[in-house]
């Protein structure tokens, strides 16, 4: 594959529905995850305000800039000259036929505060990094929570050659970044993730307006990637970086804002009691431990605890992309009840309340044990509970228990089977 190719991306069907149904988009996500790449193949027209005339000339005028270009107007780094936001939102109360703007943009900016003129006018899709059924070119096939809340979970096939534990840190440390998969060597992936911090830690973060000391800031983001996938006292992450409780929560907003972490909230019903309410943190992209853990296959095998938290957050980076697609929509959770006895890694719920329970599991042979808190949920649910799947790092699917399922995590980018 060249480097000017094309990988096609799960947004892009979304993004035609939207554009087909609906004025104005904007696309959001984590820095360098292809978003400008992926929006103007849905335009016809480009205006890129990093580019200083156009910049100028956007600014002097940009309701009669935007009135004369051909539609679609992709609007890229919008950020640049805010006032194309108050622009947009008087040309669509004008006329809101649909596919009209494409907007990107640095997250830096927090379009969802107060005064944000476009409120109402412009939805939101996200970005995030490469997943596998993307790198495979396996687009097609709907999204795998509408597999699993349909039923039709025996439809997904495996792959012929699934990797094994190894493959599986190999992919997971070579992240979802569309420009390290034309890196030609570990070094080569190593220094690109080694800059992305370093820009994320001076760079990004002075642009955000956040006062921070890049050292600081680092060692947070390092305390937080040592526990990504799991559920810690912020106190003992600002401890672990040596800073305030006020610095620490400077910097969540940060890093959220960002979207170089994500807060995966506790899970509550009205069913169970003492639940903790206690987020759970992830890496936005599982290649980022290398960077700030400076880890590689070797290291991550040897420490048991660390490969669990890897395979975890490669995962959950798989499904990201899944939820933003599925016609269904579920939001994700996690659940930990108040005294540690069941713990279950990732809730999906249904508008309508439905519910599937995943396990990850750093183990080629799940057994009846890995499925006991899945089984306990089914248990307290009734009804509300759909399936339980428990992801594995061997070569087969099979059934747990009824209506709980151990699938190889290449499941998430298997071939659909026919009905």
């Amino acid at each position: 594959m060249s480097a000017d190719a094309y990988v096609p991306r799960l947004l892009d069907g979304l993004l035609d529905t939207l554009l087909h149904e609906l004025p104005a988009v904007l696309v959001v996500g984590p820095r360098a995850t292809g978003k400008t790449t992926t929006c103007r193949r849905h335009a016809k027209s480009i205006i890129r305000l990093d580019r200083r005339a156009e910049a100028l000339a956007v600014a002097a005028d940009p309701d009669a800039v935007l009135a004369d270009l051909e539609e679609p107007v992709l609007i890229d780094e919008w950020q640049a000259v805010p006032d194309v936001l108050s622009a947009v939102k008087r040309l669509v109360d004008d006329n809101s036929r649909p596919g009209r703007f494409l907007l990107t943009g640095s997250a830096r900016s927090d379009v969802f505060a107060a005064g944000w003129p476009a409120t109402g006018r412009v939805v939101r899709a996200t970005q995030w990094g490469l997943c596998q059924r993307e790198i495979l070119g396996k687009v097609g096939a709907p999204s795998f929570f509408d597999f699993l809340f349909d039923g039709d979970i025996r439809r997904i096939g495996i792959p012929a050659r699934a990797p094994d534990l190894r493959g599986y840190v190999d992919l997971a440390l070579s992240g979802g970044f569309p420009e390290l998969l034309f890196a030609s060597s570990d070094a080569g992936r190593r220094r690109w993730l080694d800059g992305y911090v370093d820009q994320l830690v001076t760079r990004d973060a002075a642009e955000a307006g956040v006062e921070r000391d890049p050292r600081r800031l680092r060692r947070y983001l390092q305390a937080i990637a040592s526990s990504t996938a799991g559920i810690v006292e912020h106190k003992t992450l600002y401890d672990a970086a040596g800073i305030t409780r006020s610095s620490a929560l400077a910097y969540d907003g940060l890093l959220e804002l960002l979207m170089v972490t994500q807060q995966l909230p506790a899970w509550s019903s009205n069913r169970l009691l003492r639940l903790t309410r206690m987020p759970k943190r992830f890496l936005a992209d599982p290649a980022l431990l290398s960077a700030l853990l400076g880890v590689n296959r070797l290291a991550v095998l040897r420490d048991g605890d660390l490969l669990g938290r890897l395979i975890e957050t490669f995962v959950f980076a798989q499904l990201r992309p899944e939820q933003e697609v599925s016609e269904i929509r579920p939001s994700l959770w996690h659940l930990r009840d108040a005294n540690g006895r069941h713990e279950i890694d990732l809730i999906a719920e249904a508008p309508d309340g439905r519910v599937v329970g995943i396990e990850v599991k750093a183990t080629s042979a799940p057994d009846r044990a890995s499925a006991r808190h899945l089984l306990w949920l089914r248990e307290q649910l009734g009804d509300r509970f759909v399936a339980g799947v428990v992801f594995h790092t061997g070569p087969r699917a099979f059934d747990l228990i009824d209506g709980i399922h151990a699938l190889p995590i290449a499941a998430l980018w298997g071939k659909v089977l026919s009905a």
